[in-house]
């Protein structure tokens, strides 16, 4: 089929897919440890998207995400030391400390960052795409959101000018069910958000969020018409978060029910179902261990990285002897 990945492209999302479930659990376990700065925003269950979505993507391409972004970052290719030392806010951090884990960027990689704030990662993505086509450029960038960013102005606003300027650009709709507590079908009037992309000329297709196969195939296709000039395309993944909004969330809003079955759906189970027709299992266990020893080892050595040391202008020290 085309835009299928070969075995060796899934098996290498599965892989990511595996480091990125580590990560996730590592850092859930020193939260409760108490060794964990401010909230953490965890993406168990929903690797797929994030990892699969971004292994399309050549390295002249750019990619916009959100405060849930960590599937995003290794997907795209950061190393995970300098992820774990950002979110540790230490000084080898990929951003030397200064972002945090929700604002992770690493220009040489494609990525233009995280953010805080629910939705403005879209037009970021815009603005690349735009400067792309301005420039002659070959590439296409991305934005990753959720179904509660897809809820918002700037999101419509830069839909809208990527249609009509036919920008080289892939919108990612992580759609996890949750605006924050709030329930999607409480937040939209439809229960399928791709149907706006025609509202702004543009493609769209529903996947299966938690099939890497399936994601890879329709992310595949939209960047590829990107790349012709054809204009951007829209990607709505359905899938669901697991864990709380992040965690300081208290929980309690979320059906015990719901939570098991898409437990059922693990995206890495299904992907590592799907090798088993190729992969002989010594093999996938000798990644799965490798996968989770390359985190360990990440872990242990970023979190004895040091601190940064913030220099600071006397000049506009109102203490110094200047003033």
């Amino acid at each position: 089929m085309k835009n299928t990945p070969s075995v060796e492209d899934h098996l290498e999302i599965y892989r990511k897919m595996l480091l990125v479930r580590h990560l996730e659990e590592g850092l859930g376990t020193l939260h409760k440890e108490g060794r964990t700065r401010g909230p953490i925003h965890r993406c168990d269950g929903q690797e797929a998207v994030g990892v699969a979505a971004t292994a399309v993507l050549e390295a002249g391409d750019k990619v916009a995400t959100t405060h849930r972004g960590h599937a995003v970052y290794i997907g795209k290719g950061m190393a995970m030391r300098p992820v774990i030392a950002e979110i540790f806010g230490r000084a080898t951090g990929a951003c030397a400390g200064r972002a945090g884990h929700m604002l992770i960027a690493d220009a040489g990689k494609g990525v233009i960052g995280g953010n805080a704030i629910v939705g403005a990662g879209i037009p970021a993505a815009a603005g690349m795409a735009l400067s792309m086509q301005v420039l002659g450029q070959p590439n296409v960038a991305m934005c990753v959101f959720g179904d509660g960013a897809a809820q918002t102005g700037i999101c419509h606003e830069a839909m809208n000018m990527a249609g009509l300027w036919k920008l080289p650009m892939v919108f990612v709709l992580e759609h996890n069910q949750f605006g924050l507590t709030v329930p999607s079908d409480v937040q939209s009037p439809v229960e399928d958000l791709a149907m706006r992309a025609a509202g702004y000329a543009m493609p769209s297709e529903i996947v299966d969020g938690n099939d890497a196969v399936a994601v890879y195939r329709a992310v595949a296709a939209m960047a590829e018409r990107a790349r012709r000039g054809e204009g951007p395309g829209m990607v709505e993944c359905k899938t669901y978060r697991v864990e709380g909004f992040s965690t300081s969330d208290m929980g309690g809003y979320q059906k015990p029910e719901d939570i098991a079955a898409w437990k059922a759906r693990d995206p890495l189970a299904r992907s590592r179902r799907t090798l088993l027709a190729d992969i002989e299992e010594a093999r996938l266990m000798e990644i799965e261990a490798a996968a989770k020893a390359e985190v360990d080892a990440a872990f242990a050595l970023a979190l004895d990285d040091p601190m940064p040391i913030f220099a600071i202008d006397e000049a506009c020290n109102p203490y110094s002897e200047a003033h």
